[in-house]
């Protein structure tokens, strides 16, 4: 017998709060080699409460869920049964989704439109200790990675998150609201939010203060020569 037929398949919970596309993954799962579905969860207080009974190796799971979301509940998974890897099935790929995710422990990140091959290939790879992330995923963050740390390099002033002072930053770039959206990888609604979020906590009233705001308190230096 060779290696692969001898392996035992990966034991695997699927957690997701939509019940066909759930059902869905289930079905899917089911005719892939190597994947062995042992239970099933509707949210993330589902999904840890079935880890502490199953102990599977990798949750396949949601990030939106309701009571308890994904981010959550990977959290509470990876601290109490760090045997268990868990990989993000999910339709977002923005930042807000991604970094909380991986910072919460979870070793792969897939979105929804994933084939069998390249979920199969996530939970081989998350259970030999590699991270199991999609292409689009790994661009992501090698994007991330090369970019100027302007935002890291301060303290961000007056109470503003650190995604606040980012869209300050790229507002003291030029940027619009949608070119702010398309660098963050998220809404324009959401940039605009953050806008008005960080002029309610600096009392900012236009782009320009902004701006001003920004060189005053040093996130952003003069160009020099």
């Amino acid at each position: 017998m060779t290696e692969e037929e001898t392996r035992k398949p990966a034991r695997v919970v699927v957690a997701d709060d939509q019940t066909v596309v759930r059902e869905g993954i289930v079905m899917l799962l089911g005719l892939l080699p190597g994947i062995e579905v042992v239970g099933a969860a509707g949210d993330g207080h589902e999904a840890v409460a079935l880890v502490a009974e199953l102990a599977p190796d990798v949750v396949l799971m949601d990030l939106r869920m309701p009571r308890c979301d994904g981010v959550e509940a990977t959290r509470r998974i990876r601290a109490e049964h760090p045997g268990t890897q868990v990989v993000v099935l999910t339709t977002y790929a923005d930042d807000e989704s991604l970094f909380p995710a991986l910072r919460a422990g979870a070793r792969g990140y897939l979105t929804k439109d994933a084939g069998g091959d390249e979920i199969v290939r996530a939970v081989e790879s998350v259970l030999s200790g590699d991270a199991g992330l999609s292409p689009s995923i790994q661009r992501r963050l090698l994007e991330r990675l090369s970019a100027p740390a302007a935002v890291a390099a301060v303290e961000p002033p007056d109470g503003l998150t650190t995604r606040e002072t980012e869209v300050l930053l790229l507002i003291a770039e030029g940027l619009t609201n949608q070119e702010i959206a398309r660098r963050l990888h998220v809404s324009p609604a959401t940039v605009k939010t953050h806008i008005n979020n960080l002029f309610a906590k600096t009392g900012l009233k236009d782009r320009a203060q902004a701006v001003r705001y920004a060189f005053g308190k040093g996130l952003v230096r003069p160009p020099t020569g």
